[in-house]
């Protein structure tokens, strides 16, 4: 009984930030399924739902092609900076060179750089390899955003396992890098799904370097094809919010999944 009665406590002091939470979605999935004939209704809720939206919206707005480009990106970008990043945070955390500090303060202030300050120099860059409305050239681009942040975070936690097991893998028998895929990755798994994670709702989600990079509708990534709704004389909102419901869906997929790594991912690092 006393547990009931905690866990009601616990829920009536969290339902102020469920609630700012969860209001924008709502609003955005109310919006949705909002008939064009009640767009600009003052109700919450339309008299007669039009599920259908989500259907229209794919059918006429391009949706499928965006959404697929969309995975290839974030995905592509997330498997390789994670690549690049795990021998280059492994690196930092295990080896002692000159200016190693002088390096690491260097990708903590990569991070301050907005991209838009970067971004005439990117564009000329992607231009001169050719890349230029590509996927792979935007991918090229997050790539070089991303690593600076995944080498960051993954050197941190990696400072936190204890060099002892790796040597005494050595004294077994193991080699480098049976040491390094046996014993040490298995214990920073937290560390490289956060870091995933993170890269992965970046790339998802960026727009300036997206638009800056792409320029034919079939290449169009989520944020810029949701923002091509927007014309200049009439918005569908309907549609617009069904966009960018849709658009959320997948990146709440991935934290679903993942989740119970990310809150180990958070935790270890904070209790070393």
């Amino acid at each position: 009984m006393k547990k009931l009665k905690r866990s009601i406590l616990y829920w009536i002091l969290l339902s102020p930030i469920v609630v700012l939470t969860l209001f924008p979605f709502a609003v955005m999935f109310i919006t949705a399924i909002k008939p064009a004939t009640e767009m600009l209704s003052p109700t919450w809720w339309p008299d007669q739902p039009a599920f259908a939206n989500f259907i229209t919206m794919f059918g006429e707005t391009n949706f499928g092609q965006a959404l697929l480009n969309s995975l290839i990106v974030a995905v592509s970008t997330t498997v390789i900076t994670i690549l690049i990043a795990i021998p280059g945070g492994y690196a930092l955390s295990r080896y002692r060179f000159g200016a190693r500090s002088a390096f690491r303060q260097f990708l903590l202030i990569s991070q301050m750089l907005s991209p838009i300050v970067l971004v005439i120099g990117l564009f000329r860059l992607i231009v001169w390899l050719g890349l230029i409305d590509n996927l792979a050239g935007l991918v090229f681009v997050y790539i070089g955003f991303n690593v600076a942040f995944a080498v960051w975070m993954l050197q941190s936690y990696f400072s936190t396992i204890p060099k002892d097991l790796e040597e005494a893998a050595w004294i077994e028998g193991a080699s480098p890098w049976r040491t390094l895929v046996s014993v040490f990755l298995p214990l920073a798994v937290p560390a490289m799904v956060v870091t995933a994670i993170f890269t992965f709702i970046a790339s998802w989600n960026e727009f300036i370097l997206a638009l800056t990079m792409l320029r034919s509708a079939n290449g169009y990534t989520l944020p810029l094809q949701i923002f091509n709704l927007v014309s200049r004389y009439t918005v569908e909102w309907n549609f617009v919010m069904a966009a960018a419901f849709a658009a959320t869906i997948p990146v709440a997929i991935v934290f679903a999944w993942l989740q119970r790594y990310l809150m180990r991912g958070l935790a270890l690092g904070a209790v070393k």
